[in-house]
C-alpha cells in the first residue's frame, strides 16, 4: 500500500529486507547531504561576492569624499561664502552614500552566518545515528 506522498508502508517487511534496503537509504542520505553542501557553497560564495562589491561602492564613495571635504576647507576658509557650504553638503551625502552602502554590505555579510553549514548538518545526522544506536 502506498501513501499520499509516496511512502511505502513498512510495517509488515521483515528484517532482512529492512537492512538490505540500508546501504540505498545511507547512499541517499550521503547524496543529499553532498547536495547540501554545494547548495549552500554556492549561496556563501554569492553572499560574500555581493557583500565585497557593496563595500567597494562604499569605498568608492569614501573615496570621492575625501577631494570634497579638502574643496570645503579650502573653500570655507578662502571666502566664508555660501560655496562652503555646497561643498559641505555634498560630502555630507557623499559620507551618507557610502555609509547605506557599508550597511548593505554588512547586511549581505550576516546572511553567511544565519544559513546552516553543512558540516553542523553531518554532526546532527551523526548524533542522531548515534543515538538511535545507543538506544538499541
Amino acid at each position: 500500500m502506498s501513501t499520499p506522498r509516496g511512502f511505502r508502508d513498512r510495517s509488515d517487511d521483515g528484517l532482512l529486507t529492512l537492512l538490505g534496503e540500508v546501504p540505498e537509504l545511507v547512499r541517499n542520505l550521503v547524496t543529499a547531504e553532498v547536495d547540501s553542501a554545494k547548495k549552500w557553497a554556492k549561496s556563501a560564495g554569492k553572499d560574500a561576492g555581493m557583500g565585497g562589491a557593496w563595500f567597494l561602492v562604499a569605498l568608492f564613495f569614501l573615496f570621492w569624499s575625501i577631494p570634497a571635504l579638502g574643496a570645503f576647507t579650502i573653500i570655507g576658509l578662502a571666502s566664508w561664502m555660501p560655496a562652503w557650504l555646497a561643498a559641505l553638503i555634498v560630502f555630507i551625502v557623499a559620507l551618507l552614500i557610502a555609509v547605506v552602502f557599508a550597511l548593505l554590505g554588512v547586511l549581505r555579510f550576516r546572511r553567511l552566518t544565519r544559513a546552516q553549514n553543512p558540516a553542523q548538518a553531518v554532526a546532527a545526522d551523526a548524533r542522531i545515528v548515534k543515538d538511535v544506536v545507543d538506544e538499541y
